[in-house]
């Protein structure tokens, strides 16, 4: 099993270009089971999540093409044979679980496994089923699957009772082939939302208001397939900015989503750090000493629940004490135990973290919990004294591609190993400092 070692301490100039968006790849390539004909993806990650959800369709019957060189991949799916999503499947990537709402919608019928809880909190998908109810649709759930059916979908006013970014995207994919109008309030108003909205009318569907929290989705009887570009991943775009921040950098973030950004761009520079629009990207400039700011998470245009970690790394050597608190997922603090380890101050009362500013952190042997959470120990790590080993980083294989060659060529000092290799390079590492 792959490790990343960092030694700390080198600040990031350069430039980064960002990769597009895992959370926009994925309802996009679920769209593709909508339509006979090759649907075309561009500017499509090398990501681990990717890879499942390939497996995924491949393993209901859709033929899978594409060119890494040119970040193109290509989706046709002529007949599903068993509609289904297994459980070894769904266990790994609960974006599984997008794949319902088209199944249904074209092939009238639909078993996936149960995705139960998962590592920062449960995230059920009652609000899914409830919405496929409201158009029609008969659930059966059994032996851990859920099993959705309806000769044919009718649409319907349905209200989620939380904002759910796949709750939305699932309705969406079920409700453009629904006989009439189906309307969806308290809808989550996330870029990815707007993004599949876009491409699935560009395929013929009729949708409207997609970035607000009321969406319309007007049934149509046919889509055709399209080729698509998805949009730049924010958050590894957020990430860049907060590992700018914190090493006293001066980076350019190419195909930064700025505008998606607003809440991260408004604590970042009140916490002291420029941040300067230019063409083709976002200049982070992070030459003075970080101040604490507070944070609340909150849904899309709030601050990001998947920043929260990252900000947290740097709040970690701020001046000052800050408040985190996290709103979205009740068990998103599992990164704070492995900070500590490296000497942050840091106490979690209730859905908050207090975070005291310390001088400086220490490098240590970590273990990632979650994607996010690897991605807050890489930042810390880069600003620790001595060497950060950081483990369990097929986590951060699900979201960021190639991370430590990218930061890399920023100029950190970080490299992946092998597992068998680690301990040979810490104890050449532990010689060359003493």
């Amino acid at each position: 099993m792959d490790k990343i070692l960092i030694r700390g301490g080198r600040r990031l100039v350069g430039e980064v270009t960002v990769g597009g968006a895992k959370n926009a790849v994925l309802p996009l390539m679920a769209a593709s089971l909508l339509v006979d004909g090759w649907m075309t993806i561009t500017n499509v990650p090398r990501l681990r999540d990717i890879d499942t959800f390939k497996v995924l369709l491949a393993h209901l019957g859709s033929e899978i093409s594409g060119d890494d060189g040119n970040r193109t991949l290509r989706i046709r799916t002529r007949d599903v044979a068993v509609p289904e999503a297994p459980y070894e499947l769904v266990k790994t990537m609960r974006a599984a679980v997008l794949v319902l709402g088209p199944l249904v919608a074209r092939f009238k019928r639909a078993r996936v496994s149960l995705p139960g809880g998962c590592a920062i909190g449960a995230r059920p998908i009652d609000l899914h089923l409830k919405g496929l109810k409201a158009m029609g649709a008969e659930v059966e759930i059994e032996h851990g699957y859920v099993t959705v059916s309806a000769e044919r979908l009718r649409g319907a006013k349905i209200y989620m009772d939380t904002v759910t970014v796949t709750g939305t995207e699932n309705l969406m994919l079920a409700a453009v082939h629904a006989d009439g109008t189906t309307i969806l309030e308290n809808a989550a108003l996330e870029p990815e939302v707007v993004c599949l909205a876009d491409a699935l009318n560009a395929m013929g569907a009729r949708i409207t208001g997609a970035g607000t929290d009321t969406i319309k989705i007007e049934g149509v009887e046919k889509l055709h397939p399209i080729e698509t570009r998805v949009i730049p991943d924010r958050i590894e775009a957020g990430t860049f900015m907060v590992a700018a921040a914190m090493t006293k950098g001066n980076v350019l973030i190419k195909d930064c989503p700025h505008e998606h950004l607003h809440a991260l761009n408004l604590k970042l520079k009140e916490a002291g750090t420029e941040v300067i629009q230019e063409d083709g990207g976002v200049r982070v400039i992070g030459d003075i000493p970080i101040r604490s700011v507070d944070v609340k998470t909150l849904p899309y245009p709030g601050f990001p629940t998947d920043m929260q970690a990252q900000v947290m790394a740097m709040m970690a050597i701020a001046s000052g004490l800050s408040v985190i608190t996290e709103t979205v997922f009740e068990n998103r603090f599992m990164h704070v135990g492995e900070l500590k380890r490296m000497g942050a101050d840091i106490t979690i009362d209730g859905r908050s973290a207090v975070v005291k500013g310390v001088r400086r952190l220490s490098g240590a042997p970590l273990m990632a919990t979650d994607l996010r959470a690897s991605a807050s120990l890489i930042l810390a790590g880069l600003v620790a004294d001595g060497l950060t080993e950081v483990s369990r980083i097929y986590h951060l294989d699900r979201g960021y591609e190639k991370i430590e060659e990218k930061l890399m060529a920023l100029g950190a000092d970080i490299e992946r190993v092998k597992s068998r290799e680690t301990a040979a390079r810490a104890s050449k590492y532990a010689k060359a400092e003493a």
